[in-house]
């Protein structure tokens, strides 16, 4: 009998416990307006990360989300105060800027910070802001984000795969802010579709806490991570070997379905309305890149420079960027090809140590000419 009644008793209980859960559930709504993500242990029990997190790989102590709010309270520049004679500059851009295979002390922004250089009397202190997708609206999700930590300078490091209109909004990273970057479409009147399909509108349920489950997981991953990395520096893995860069190419001249027969609608094809954008988003000075790629000599190299270009597009978007460049006033560095191909490491805009070292001497100098 005494059995019979606990039963009885069990069931209301496991009534109210998914009552509440489910009030706990649809409670978590709300709180989508309150990031989860400025919350963190990086910069205070943890040191803050030299570059953002990025990575798929348990012994990087890394990985990828799309918490725009977690990505930055985890680096170092969200737990360092400016100082009075901090020079303070943004590095943005791709995967070659972010670092990949290199050491965070190998990267264009940790070389320039060994350089000790100084700038309009202040002492340049860099901070790397780079992200490995290649997209110049995500350039501009971050750049736009980046502006409240006081920069004196932005360097704008980015190449023609950045600027076709069919990869701005299929980053990961962007299609999965469709606030974000709908909200960048209106302010800056970009020819993007704020109803495009690739971008992730959450649904009602898609913002409870079920469904936000896998934020929750990466935001807990992140903090987690943050002991493993803190005690290791390792925040990618660096393989002995890895397949290099391609010097024999496919003997085609297309470009995002573009070949050379199709110049008119290259310009068309390109989002030059969002490179405005980012360089009128930053209030101060902005140095605009075009970065090194790899030029091959090899197999149909009179063709394609590499992979990702045919020599016609390339060409005349250097050509379009420079025309730009010149209308606008912009402060930009064209520095195609200022790296040899023997400094490239997997990819045509990946580069060596010594790469790096190359590009960076060319940096320093626009840096400090900027100030005169």
């Amino acid at each position: 009998m005494e059995q019979n009644k606990s039963r009885v008793r069990l069931f209301p209980v496991l009534i109210k416990a998914t009552i509440l859960f489910a009030l706990f559930n649809f409670a978590f709504i709300p709180s989508q307006n309150i990031s989860l993500g400025k919350l963190s242990l990086y910069n205070s029990v943890f040191p803050g990360r030299e570059r953002f997190p990025y990575g798929e790989v348990r012994e990087s102590y890394n990985l990828s989300l799309f918490d725009i709010d977690a990505m930055f309270a985890s680096h170092v520049l969200a737990g360092t105060k400016k100082t009075s004679n901090e020079y303070r500059v943004l590095l943005i851009g791709d995967s070659s800027v972010w670092g990949t295979l290199l050491r965070p002390e190998e990267t264009l922004t940790g070389q320039l910070n060994a350089n000790g250089i100084t700038a309009c009397g202040k002492t340049v202190r860099a901070y790397n802001l780079g992200y490995p997708t290649i997209s110049l609206t995500k350039d501009l999700m971050i750049l736009e984000q980046a502006m409240q930590y006081q920069p004196n300078m932005v360097i704008w490091l980015t190449t023609l795969e950045a600027f076709p209109q069919d990869k701005q909004l299929t980053s990961p990273i962007v299609a999965n802010n469709a606030k974000r970057v709908q909200a960048l479409i209106t302010k800056y009147q970009l020819g993007l579709s704020a109803n495009d399909p690739a971008l992730v509108n959450l649904s009602k349920w898609d913002q409870t806490f079920v469904g936000q489950r896998r934020t929750v997981a990466d935001f807990l991953r992140l903090q987690i991570y943050g002991a493993l990395w803190a005690s290791t520096g390792i925040d990618q893995v660096y393989p002995e070997d890895y397949v290099h860069a391609q010097l024999d190419l496919e003997p085609s001249d297309e470009f995002h379905h573009l070949t050379s027969s199709d110049h008119t609608s290259l310009q068309n094809a390109l989002a030059f309305d969002v490179l405005a954008a980012g360089m009128s988003a930053a209030s101060v000075r902005t140095l605009l890149v075009n970065e090194p790629i790899l030029i091959s000599t090899g197999r149909n190299s009179d063709i394609r420079y590499n992979f990702f270009y045919p020599r016609w597009a390339y060409d005349e978007y250097r050509q379009m960027l420079s025309d730009r460049s010149t209308a606008y006033k912009w402060i930009y560095l064209d520095l195609w090809d200022l790296v040899p191909a023997q400094e490239f490491t997997n990819s045509a805009i990946h580069l060596t140590p010594k790469g790096e070292a190359i590009l960076t001497n060319k940096i320093v100098d626009a840096v400090q000419t900027t100030c005169k």
